[in-house]
């Protein structure tokens, strides 16, 4: 083989990998930011309630623990330690996705938090947006207590009791799970890079009760985007099998159509037929 044919031959090897690289960005690039913008451009800042609920809310109970008093509700209220009782642990988590770490960055974080429940809002719609956030972090929540209640061991599964009055991660978790979520059902392998690569890479750098957690929200958002993803393609599937409508079909019961009922004419009334009419009397004069 020539020098010019080997090239021509390395130019096709590198031009499918490339082909299809350019397609999965396209796609996902239409996935994630286009289609979101026109949806909020039809609909309007209306559409997004829940970004704007998260993010104040976060603001606004950061701006209350930066108090001692004020600190000291927000943990009765939306603090999460896995050595609480499960009931209390149930009561404080759903308050838990607005109270901020406070050893991150809170305006990064609030950042973070608008954008994934505003594409998840975009995209998902409002009741599926609540339902994946909680989930993720409540999935993060118990399964800690699970680690912990096993003790150290278990081939590195399990966590010391001092693990239990760490506080939770807040709602990082659901940022992760809607992120990771959107990734799985979108097909969007930047963003689930983004998101699940990042989460992964910090629970080896930093393996801390929070990395943990962030990994099994990874893990419930997947578990969660699976079957949509697929279930999906089979109502596709089965769309393109069915008929359409407006064909004209019959029932294989109905039968042939019924003949018109006959209707017969009435006979009309004539003046030669006797009683169809009244006989004239001729009047005279006095009676005019």
């Amino acid at each position: 083989m020539t020098a010019e044919g080997r090239i021509e031959r390395f130019r096709s090897l590198l031009a499918r990998p490339a082909r299809f690289t350019g397609r999965t960005l396209r796609a996902e690039w239409h996935a994630i930011v286009v289609d979101p913008v026109r949806r909020l451009a039809r609909r309007g800042l209306s559409g997004l309630p829940l970004a704007f609920v998260a993010a104040s809310g976060v603001i606004f109970f950061h701006g209350i623990a930066q108090y001692p008093t004020g600190a000291v509700w927000v943990r009765r209220l939306g603090g999460v330690m896995a050595d609480l009782p499960l009931w209390l642990s149930l009561l404080r988590t759903p308050v838990s996705l607005y109270v901020p770490a406070l050893d991150l960055p809170v305006w990064a974080g609030i950042t973070q938090l608008f954008l994934a429940f505003a594409l998840a809002e975009l995209i998902l719609g409002r009741a599926r947006t609540l339902v994946i956030a909680y989930a993720t972090t409540l999935a993060g929540t118990l399964t800690a207590r699970l680690m912990i209640t096993l003790g150290p061991g278990w081939w590195g599964f399990g966590l010391p009791p001092e693990a239990g009055q760490v506080l939770d991660t807040g709602p990082s978790a659901a940022v992760v799970g809607l992120f990771t979520y959107l990734a799985v059902v979108r097909r969007a392998p930047v963003v689930f890079t983004l998101t699940g690569g990042s989460m992964v890479w910090e629970s080896i750098a930093v393996p801390n009760l929070a990395g943990r957690e962030h990994l099994i929200a990874v893990g419930t958002a997947i578990l969660l985007g699976l079957p949509h993803a697929r279930g999906k393609r089979w109502r596709a599937v089965v769309r393109s099998l069915l008929p359409t409508r407006g064909t004209g079909r019959t029932s294989a019961h109905s039968g042939p159509a019924p003949a018109p009922a006959r209707t017969v004419p009435a006979p009309a009334a004539s003046a030669d037929r006797p009683g169809n009419s009244k006989p004239t009397v001729p009047t005279t004069s006095e009676e005019r």
